[in-house]
């Protein structure tokens, strides 16, 4: 007998303005965790009124010692509520706050961004010397997510592209991971599929599209956090650790090799859940593939690391840190197949885009 489980916990509010929501809601003491630019605008201040607190501090990829200073934050403010407004980054420090201060306070979480997906999950990324380490408890996924579509839409392309990757990923990996079950693959191949649709659109400006692909991210969130991930993920944190590059262009970079060296025929099962036919297995894989990398071409993404500006000494001078970081990375439990060094040494030099 093979046992699935699917944990139904959070709640989630979405629809343009839903934000506004927080006005309505006894927060009692409320700590807002997010970056200096939504402090600066004034957006945090707007959120809630009462007695509010804020950590304005956070900066891409947080580490430790951030995490720190706003855990001991936490402790003296004792918040019966801790609000983060960001992208991944606010949204993993602010998780981080409340795990390590063991306090009882809700968490509410509220992505500014389409992609991380981190409202809903039990996944939180701290740096530490130059590693992403990815922490994972059941304790870390937020009380409530706040999926407003209106904080996306002044987005620049950029983002709008490098958060649509990582939300494919997330998509992509928990469809093909050891932990899926039958319903992570309906929130993975649904996700999969509409931010495959409406990415090209988002990243043009469309309202609609970035509704779109900003509740698809929170699935395909939804399906990794119980699912799992991959080499894919593993790779991306460490690679993001040492060369501090978004998280959701090493994603780009990654996938489609990814997709060579670790072999999964459920790879053409979600091809055609996806409208991409294919006489065989393999030819469905590689049609699935194919539209991977024109996607990312059309959003002026990179496809090797040296065209992101990574060079042949830098590769080489971290190669070691690299590969033992990428082992050592949870996401790697739940890969389709085992991952060895060799296949992570494989990857690294087929992305390197140099020789």
């Amino acid at each position: 007998m093979q046992l699935h489980s699917f944990s139904c916990s959070g709640r989630i509010l979405t629809g343009r303005g839903c934000v506004c929501a927080l006005r309505d809601m006894e927060l009692g003491r409320t700590l807002i965790v997010t970056d200096p630019f939504f402090f600066k605008n004034g957006t945090a201040q707007a959120l809630v009124s009462g007695t509010v607190e804020y950590f304005h501090k956070v900066a891409p990829d947080p580490d430790l010692s951030l995490a720190a200073e706003g855990t001991a934050l936490v402790k003296s403010f004792q918040p019966d509520t801790v609000v983060a407004l960001g992208g991944g980054s606010a949204m993993d420090c602010a998780k981080a706050m409340v795990y390590f201060s063991g306090t009882k306070a809700r968490l509410i979480a509220i992505p500014t961004t389409s992609g991380s997906g981190s409202e809903v999950t039990d996944f939180a990324i701290l740096t530490h010397e130059g590693v992403k380490h990815p922490l994972v408890d059941p304790r870390l996924r937020p009380d409530m997510a706040i999926v407003d579509p209106d904080l996306v839409d002044k987005l620049p392309p950029a983002l709008i592209a490098d958060g649509g990757f990582d939300a494919l990923t997330h998509a992509l990996e928990a469809f093909v991971a050891t932990g899926s079950n039958p319903f992570t693959d309906a929130l993975a191949a649904d996700a999969f599929r509409t931010v495959l649709n409406h990415l090209p659109y988002s990243h043009q400006g469309n309202s609609d599209s970035r509704a779109a692909v900003h509740i698809a991210a929170t699935m395909a969130g939804l399906a990794f956090t119980q699912a799992g991930l991959g080499l894919c993920h593993a790779m991306a944190h460490s690679l993001g650790g040492q060369f501090h590059l978004p998280h959701g262009r090493l994603n780009a970079i990654l996938l489609p090799v990814m997709m060579t060296h670790c072999p999964s025929g459920r790879y053409a099962t979600l091809a055609r859940l996806t409208g991409l036919e294919g006489q065989s297995d393999t030819i469905a894989q590689r049609n699935l593939r194919a539209v991977l990398v024109r996607l990312r071409k059309g959003l002026g993404l990179p496809a090797t690391l040296a065209q992101a500006g990574i060079s042949p000494c830098q590769i080489h001078a971290k190669t070691s840190a690299i590969v033992t970081a990428a082992l050592a990375d949870p996401c790697c439990k739940t890969s389709p197949v085992p991952v060895t060094e060799a296949m992570v040494r494989k990857v690294l030099l087929e992305i390197s885009g140099h020789g």
